[in-house]
């Protein structure tokens, strides 16, 4: 199981990147930490440094590579990362098999 981008997230990071003149390489880091009204929550940044700890996962889709640390995957195997600006919600959005609830804002979620 790995971690997918769809198409149009992969353009909009592309485009973030871009825009904070990061460098087109660095990888997208995501994350899963505590917080948020279901109680953990989705993180992503970029991953500056090109070190990869020996217990992170790495997947590539749509030429984005994602880097994940072992406790995230765990939450967040099978996933797909989504980007949508439409009128009902702009922004990324986590499709995660694993979450049993999640808010409504589809930030957080619990398993």
């Amino acid at each position: 199981m790995s971690i997918t981008i769809t198409e149009r997230a992969a353009h909009r990071i592309n485009e973030i990147r871009s825009e904070q003149n990061i460098e087109p390489g660095s990888p997208l880091r995501v994350s899963v930490e505590s917080g948020g009204c279901s109680g953990l929550t989705y993180k992503l940044d970029f991953d500056a440094s090109d070190v990869l700890s020996e217990t992170d996962k790495s997947f590539e889709d749509h030429g984005i590579k994602v880097v994940v640390d072992m406790r995230s995957f765990l939450y967040l195997a099978g996933t797909s990362l989504d980007y949508s600006d439409g009128l009902t919600g702009k922004g990324f959005h986590f499709h995660n098999p694993n979450a049993a609830r999640s808010c409504s804002c589809g930030e957080s979620f619990s398993l």
